[in-house]
């Protein structure tokens, strides 16, 4: 337990093992809560969202509509069980439909034989 002053304005300084032990740093905001005759100081954190670009903000009005208007049609495809390439189980005796698949597999299987 720690006991500090509180100054003109209501200032105070919180101990530095206190700030060490809740990782509380200089500018760093904190909430102020009274609760049943206490006073609660709690850390927040708080984003700069003006930091973290947008992906509005790395494509042109167009080029987000193109996006937009390629994932739409991805979705619906994969809705529709339209899938591009391996399916997720193939039995024993089918071979994918993807050409890269089917050459990964005859690697696979040729090399799997050699190896017995």
């Amino acid at each position: 337990m720690s006991i500090v002053k509180v100054q003109h304005k209501g200032q105070m300084t919180v101990p530095s093992d206190v700030r060490s032990l809740v990782g509380l740093a200089d500018g760093d905001l904190v909430d102020v809560k009274a609760a049943h005759g206490r006073i609660i100081i709690t850390p927040q954190l708080v984003i700069d969202r003006s930091k973290f670009p947008t992906a509005d903000d790395e494509y042109t009005p167009a080029q987000r509509r193109v996006i937009d208007r390629e994932i739409a049609k991805g979705l619906a495809d994969v809705k529709a069980g339209r899938l591009h390439g391996q399916r997720p189980n193939p039995s024993r005796d089918e071979e994918p439909t993807h050409a890269d698949g089917a050459e990964e597999l005859r690697r696979s299987a040729g090399s799997s034989a050699e190896g017995v």
